[in-house]
């Protein structure tokens, strides 16, 4: 490959060949291990295909790619049909072109030379030196930057597009984008082409043993590894905050956790974690535990571990979960302590769900949730983010097709869909990493949660599909649950709403629009980092900071604009904002509260059970 002068490649006078960059260095080896990445590609090949011979996997592959062509069609039908739109359009594309072309004829020729287009300062793809000093990679990399800015200008520009039709199409340019960066490719990559040549090709040996690996493990589709799988076990390194399963039914178990003070704040804390992911995020390790915290704060803390489903479990819907699970808790807690009220936490859509009871315990004039806090969670859906995109009748009518051959939806059908939405930081660096360099990812508990993933019942997540992110119909009081029309401005218990800022999944925006179908009072607080980051952030650490601004009223940028910052965990502020609700305390209970008896130890059996 061409570089601009003899010092970049290393042709200096009586350099030795061995020394040389981009060249094999023992060309037997790497033929013999060539071969090697063909058989090793061949298994890979066999474990994708053989399930699909035996009819074990229906895919949905040419479905997926049907609605992309469709929906980026409408883009180009818009471009396409005036000849003046499409001649600036193609002039908008050549003129990036000429414009890198002349800059990187200036520097052939030694004259200075600023970049045409750089990439975003977050933008972690392109570290490696050689994207600026070598001539050849920094071309190909401002290339693909100037053609992936000018596609999505393209859907920016379509004016003839509806709002969820553009966001569509947007949200597909980026991941065909992300997916043909250069930085994927060996021969496009100067990192990887150096680790290839540099080891005769072993890179590529191991990397596609750990691919046939992979998918094998994903029986037939591929199980992306993020983390090392072997360096983690729940309840020995994660989930490990002593406590007690004190009760269980089809649909969850209820954990109450061993007290380690000796009083405890009288009102009782109870968690509602989502059923997409495991509860365990909230309690990794010792040191990230929210639950362990909580325990240290003085709350007895009880938390709901949701099954994950099988086919028995097809008709368990929202209304299930509600009446089977937090219902149900509610009940175990009150028998446990002999309290009537709670303080109850839920977590993204566990939030949701726990949002829906308090509407429906304000139907029935219930008052055992005596104050509420959301984690992350969406109660109107208008600003949804870029989920949205994988939500219309068409679609979830895919989806409730898939479902019905099962009676549920697979987890990593949910995991895929979460990786997708972050796919720069999620998905093609782990490609790159585990099967172009062929290294382990790095063990990193965090990342291991996330890819132990949960089923979901097909009832259930049609449910919520169509109530929540299809038609909104919970802030807009049309939601139907129990035979009850739920009305969350009747409640009007406390709220403490957490959003976070660079949230992916349930934005910040949308938290904040959802403060307003609340009766009571609201404190909304908004975090920083993401989804979980953002709510995972104990004070020890020290990391990241919160904003306060009062009511959650008038615009969201209005309210950010004013809000105070605050360095540090938004942790201490909850306990703060909770314990003055009810600061009466009472000597600490054991687990069970002598009236109900230990089934088994925390984390449960629930939660170990793997998609």
């Amino acid at each position: 490959m061409h570089q601009s002068t003899g010092e970049e490649t290393g042709m200096e006078s009586g350099t030795d060949d061995t020394n040389l960059p981009y060249l094999v260095k023992d060309p037997e080896v790497f033929a013999q291990n060539l071969a090697r990445v063909i058989e090793e590609a061949g298994k890979a090949m066999a474990a994708y295909s053989e399930p699909r011979e035996k009819g074990e996997i229906q895919s949905d592959l040419a479905d997926t790619i049907a609605e992309i062509i469709k929906t980026l069609s409408r883009v180009g039908e818009y471009w396409l049909s005036d000849p003046q739109r499409t001649f600036e359009a193609q002039m908008r594309l050549w003129s990036g072109f000429m414009e890198l072309w002349g800059a990187s004829m200036r520097r052939m020729l030694g004259e200075a030379s600023s970049p045409t287009i750089e990439p975003d300062p977050r933008d972690k793809r392109f570290q490696d030196p050689e994207w600026q000093k070598n001539q050849f990679f920094d071309f190909l990399k401002q290339a693909y930057l100037i053609t992936s800015q000018w596609a999505e200008t393209m859907v920016a520009d379509a004016a003839d597009l509806d709002e969820h039709t553009r966001h569509k199409a947007d949200f597909y340019v980026k991941q065909i984008a992300n997916a043909l960066s250069p930085t994927n490719f060996i021969l496009t990559n100067p990192e990887l082409l150096r680790e290839t040549l540099d080891s005769n090709g072993e890179n590529l040996v191991r990397g596609m043993h750990m691919l046939a690996e992979d998918i094998k493990a994903g029986g037939g589709d591929l199980r992306l590894r993020q983390s090392d799988p072997t360096k983690f076990k729940v309840g020995e390194n994660l989930a490990t905050t002593p406590g007690k399963v004190i009760f269980q039914n089809d649909i969850c178990q209820v954990l109450q956790y061993t007290p380690t003070t000796d009083e405890v704040l009288k009102r009782p804390l109870l968690i509602v974690p989502p059923w997409i992911n495991k509860f365990y995020i909230l309690d990794l390790n010792a040191d990230k535990s929210f639950i362990r915290w909580a325990v240290g704060e003085g709350h007895t803390v009880f938390v709901i571990s949701w099954v994950n489903p099988d086919q028995r479990l097809a008709r368990k819907s929202f209304e299930h979960y509600m009446l089977e699970g937090v219902l149900e808790a509610l009940k175990v807690v009150e028998q446990a302590t002999g309290e009537k009220q709670v303080n109850a936490v839920g977590y993204c859509v566990g939030g949701t769900l726990l949002a829906v009871t308090l509407a429906y315990l304000a139907a029935k004039k219930d008052k055992r949730i005596a104050s509420a806090t959301f984690f992350t969670t969406q109660i109107d859906f208008t600003h949804a983010g870029d989920l949205k995109v994988f939500v219309d009748e068409e679609q979830i009518e895919a989806v409730e097709r898939r479902m019905a051959e099962r009676g549920y939806l697979e987890g990593r059908r949910m995991a895929n869909a979460f990786n997708l939405l972050r796919s720069n930081d999620l998905i093609w660096p782990y490609v790159v990493n585990n099967y172009l360099k062929g290294r382990e990812p790095f063990p990193f508990d965090l990342l291991y949660w996330n890819s132990d993933a949960t089923r979901m019942p097909a009832a259930n997540h049609s449910f919520y599909l169509r109530n929540c992110y299809l038609e909104n119909n919970l802030s807009q009081k049309r939601m139907v649950v129990g035979g009850v029309t739920l009305d969350l401005s009747k409640s009007k218990v406390p709220i403490f709403n957490l959003a976070a800022r660079e949230d992916h999944i349930a934005p910040a925006k949308s938290v904040f629009l959802g403060c307003t179908s609340f009766g009571g009072p609201v404190e909304y607080v908004m975090a920083g980092s993401g989804h979980i980051a953002g709510v995972v952030n104990p004070p020890s650490r020290n990391k990241y900071q919160y904003w306060t601004g009062g009511k959650p009223t008038g615009s969201f940028e209005s309210w950010v604009g004013k809000a105070k910052e605050t360095p540090g965990s938004w942790w201490p502020y909850w306990q703060q904002w909770v314990s003055g609700l009810a600061g009466e305390k009472v000597k600490a209970r054991k687990p069970g509260g002598g009236k109900l008896k230990p089934i088994e130890d925390a984390p449960g059996s629930y939660v170990r059970m793997r998609d």
